[in-house]
C-alpha cells in the first residue's frame, strides 16, 4: 500500500507530506482544490511522462517521493530482484523534473531509468480515470490481469525468482567455462615453454661461459679489424711510411 507521499514545487503545491494509515483513505474537495495535482504528482513518481509544466512557477525543480509498504511475495520485489536491487524493506520511488524539462528517477535512492520506474510503478499502484477501462485493450496488461484473476501472484513471483536463479547460474556456468578455457590455454603455453627449455638443456654456469665466449668473440672481432687495417696499410704501393 502507499505509505506516504511527499510533494515539493508541483504546480500550486509548495511542500506537502502525506502519511496514509491502513484501510481506505478518501481525499475530498471542491473543484480546483488540488485533488488532480495530487494524482498527477503520484503518477509522476510512478513513472508517468514528465512535463515541465508541473514545476511550480519560479522554481527550478519539482520533486515527488512515494513510499510503498508491500509484502515479501509482492510482484514488485521480483522486479527489483531481476534488476539486482535490494528487495527488502519499503520501496521508495522518487522523481524530479526540472524547469527545462529534464528529470531523474530513483528507486531506494538508486538512479534508474524512467522506463524501469514505470515498470515498477505499474506493479505498485493503479490510477483509474473515466477512460481506465481502455487499458484492457492493451495486450501488455492481459497476462497480469489473468494472473491476478487466477490468484497466481505467489506462483508467478516464485517462477520469476527461479527463472532469475537459472539465468544467474547459467551466467556463472558460462563464466566458469571461459575461465577453464583460459586456464587450458595457459597450461598449453607453459607445457610448450617447458618443452623448449628441456630441448635447450641449459647447464649450471652456462650463462657465465656464454658471456665470456661472447666477450672473446667481440675482442676477436676488434683484433681482426685491426689486422685488416694493418694489412691494407702494408699492401699500399707506398709501403710503410714514418710519420
Amino acid at each position: 500500500m502507499l505509505a506516504s507521499l511527499t510533494i515539493k514545487n508541483v504546480v500550486l503545491i509548495d511542500a506537502l507530506s502525506l502519511d496514509f494509515d491502513a484501510g481506505l483513505t478518501v481525499l475530498t474537495g471542491e473543484t480546483g482544490a488540488g485533488k488532480s495535482i495530487l494524482l498527477d504528482a503520484l503518477a509522476l513518481a510512478l513513472g508517468a511522462r514528465g512535463d515541465s509544466a508541473l514545476v511550480r512557477h519560479g522554481q527550478a525543480e519539482a520533486a515527488v517521493t512515494a513510499c510503498f509498504s508491500v509484502p515479501a511475495d509482492h510482484p514488485a520485489r521480483a522486479v527489483l530482484a531481476a534488476h539486482g536491487m535490494d528487495e527488502a524493506g519499503d520501496i521508495i520511488l522518487r522523481r524530479t523534473i526540472r524547469a527545462d524539462g529534464r528529470g531523474r528517477a530513483f528507486v531506494n535512492d538508486a538512479p534508474v531509468s524512467v522506463g524501469f520506474l514505470k515498470a515498477l510503478g505499474d506493479c505498485l499502484a493503479e490510477i483509474h480515470g473515466q477512460f481506465s477501462s481502455y487499458a484492457l485493450m492493451n495486450p501488455a496488461t492481459h497476462l497480469s490481469v489473468l494472473d491476478l484473476y487466477g490468484g497466481l501472484g505467489r506462483p508467478v513471483s516464485e517462477c520469476a525468482r527461479l527463472f532469475q536463479e537459472w539465468q544467474d547460474r547459467k551466467a556463472a556456468r558460462a563464466a566458469a567455462a571461459a575461465s577453464f578455457e583460459q586456464s587450458k590455454r595457459e597450461e598449453d603455453f607453459l607445457r610448450a615453454s617447458i618443452a623448449d627449455l628441456e630441448k635447450l638443456n641449459p647447464q649450471k654456469g652456462e650463462e657465465e661461459t656464454l658471456a665470456a665466449r661472447r666477450a672473446a668473440l667481440m675482442n676477436g672481432e676488434k683484433i681482426l679489424e685491426s689486422l685488416s687495417t694493418a694489412a691494407a696499410l702494408l699492401g699500399d704501393e707506398s709501403g710503410v711510411s714514418e710519420t
